[in-house]
């Protein structure tokens, strides 16, 4: 098995590293080790958001990559793009290539995209139909083994263009942000699971206050403080087995007054708000 490919057919338990984007992959390893995490998604290192150019000024080549994950027990779960399906340029297209060779190399199977556009009208969705073909087509024509996954993160919040979406591309697999489903589209966890169940292959999880904040209608808190439905969907997803990756998303890098990443960790596990382990959550 390639560094950094996971290791379990379980729920696999992860933090993003936009809560930690200062540490350098080292570190950010031994804090997922140290909290009894399962793997990484990576979004940023070093400071550098740019991970191809973070890849290359420290490892030098995809090999090198390889060498710097294979002794660690955590993999790396996915690497995450900027790209949007929605407003994808040819300069765009060619930047998110550059993820993969080290994605390859080092058997990370999923690359994060966003979902893109506002209203998910008629012309968004054709524009994003139209990116995930290239895509498809690329990697047949390239034999890549790494697969995107788009994010619910724009027009896919809302319930009527993510149905659309999913019928016109109903083998799309998808990262779920709970989250934005729950503040921004206005959806119950419980009632959109059963309807992006067979899409999700990852999830991230974070909790807030309906308390405006900054530029946000909302407030975001430590696990376990704010007002998002935890136990109600870890329960749905022990219910169904599933077999994905659960991620905290600590958004540290784009929101700087909250605490660090260790202790958002601490606390979602000594409060329950994160299973044991991905394996456990479905042994109790």
């Amino acid at each position: 098995m390639a560094a950094g490919a996971l290791k379990t057919t379980r729920m696999t338990l992860a933090f993003s590293t936009l809560g930690c984007a200062e540490l350098e992959l080292d570190e950010v390893l031994v804090l997922a080790a140290h909290h009894g995490v399962d793997a990484v998604e990576i979004r940023a290192l070093g400071g550098m958001i740019d991970l191809p150019a973070y890849f290359a000024e420290r490892f030098g080549t995809p090999a090198g990559l390889v060498r710097a994950l294979e002794h660690s027990p955590v993999a790396v779960c996915a690497l995450n793009t900027s790209m949007r399906l929605v407003g994808a340029t040819q300069q765009a297209k060619e930047e998110f290539l550059r993820y993969l060779p080290w994605a390859e190399a080092a058997g990370i199977k999923s690359l994060r995209v966003f979902d893109g556009g506002s209203t998910g009208d008629a012309g968004e969705l054709s524009e994003a139909l139209s990116t995930l073909e290239w895509w498809r087509e690329t990697a047949r024509r390239e034999g890549f083994l790494s697969d995107i996954i788009v994010e619910t993160h724009d027009f896919l919040v809302h319930p009527d263009p993510l149905a659309r979406f999913l019928e016109a591309a109903p083998d799309c697999a998808l990262l779920w942000d709970t989250h934005h489903t729950w503040r921004k589209g206005g959806q119950d966890p419980l009632e959109i699971w059963k309807h992006l169940r067979r899409n999700t292959r990852h999830l991230h999880v974070k909790d807030s206050v309906s308390k405006p904040s900054g530029k946000l209608p909302y407030t975001y808190t430590l696990p376990a403080a704010g007002e998002f439905p935890m136990p109600a969907l870890i329960a749905a997803l022990a219910a169904d087995c599933f077999a994905g990756v659960m991620s905290l998303e600590w958004e540290r890098l784009w929101h700087a007054e909250l605490p660090p990443l260790d202790l958002a960790l601490r606390e979602a596990r000594q409060t329950g708000w994160l299973p044991l382990s991905g394996a456990k959550a479905y042994a109790e």
